[in-house]
């Protein structure tokens, strides 16, 4: 068991050296078709699948949340640009919110053990400790981390499902406070990243 739980997590910290390889490989793959010269080329690109283009785009939202493959705001920031604001927002809240309930399931299912082979042993500590000191306001706090776009969602997820919290009071904090988090990092990095690829 021992071993296994070494391999899992030597595969969980491997993914997002894998993350920054396939961004590399899109940002190359994008600029030699010309995809980023503007965002009508972009949507015209993403726009050839049809309904598919979203349905993979919050399948892969739904994974950047339960095993992190690149910063979640930079895919979030991605969907604005591509599907505009209003759908970009919506596929990535979407994504989002059920990969949330799936880090919280995951931990439910298989407890500890699943967040200690997830972290490294100092962040595991660090993540324990806070949470062994703050488990009897836990619900309180973890609503308002929701709320700030910089907090470590995926994580807090994952502890979320180690407390007392009910599923209802979980989803509830997750679908009423994650839109202003996505919203401020996703136009943001949006904003950014246009003006990096000059869009």
């Amino acid at each position: 068991m021992q071993k296994k739980n070494g391999i899992l997590r030597h595969i969980y910290r491997f993914i997002p050296l894998v993350g920054i390889a396939l961004t590399v490989a899109i940002f190359v793959y994008g600029f030699e078709q010309g995809l980023f010269q503007s965002t009508d080329k972009m949507r015209a690109f993403i726009g050839q699948f049809g309904v598919w283009g979203a349905i993979v785009f919050i399948v892969f939202q739904i994974t950047q949340v339960v095993l992190p493959i690149m910063p979640l705001g930079v895919g979030s920031a991605f969907g604005i640009i591509i599907f505009g604001p209003l759908y970009g927002l919506i596929y990535s809240y979407v994504g989002i919110v059920i990969g949330s309930v799936i880090n919280f399931k995951l931990t439910r299912k298989y407890g500890e053990p699943l967040v200690r082979n997830i972290l490294s042993e100092k962040a595991y500590n660090r993540y324990m400790g806070w949470l062994d000191r703050n488990e009897s306001r836990f619900d309180w706090l973890f609503g308002i981390a929701i709320l700030m776009p910089v907090s470590p969602d995926d994580i807090l997820c994952f502890l979320a499902g180690l407390t007392h919290m009910t599923f209802k009071k979980f989803i509830l904090i997750i679908l009423l406070c994650k839109p202003l988090s996505i919203l401020i990092y996703s136009l943001g990095l949006s904003t950014i990243l246009k003006w990096i690829l000059g869009l």
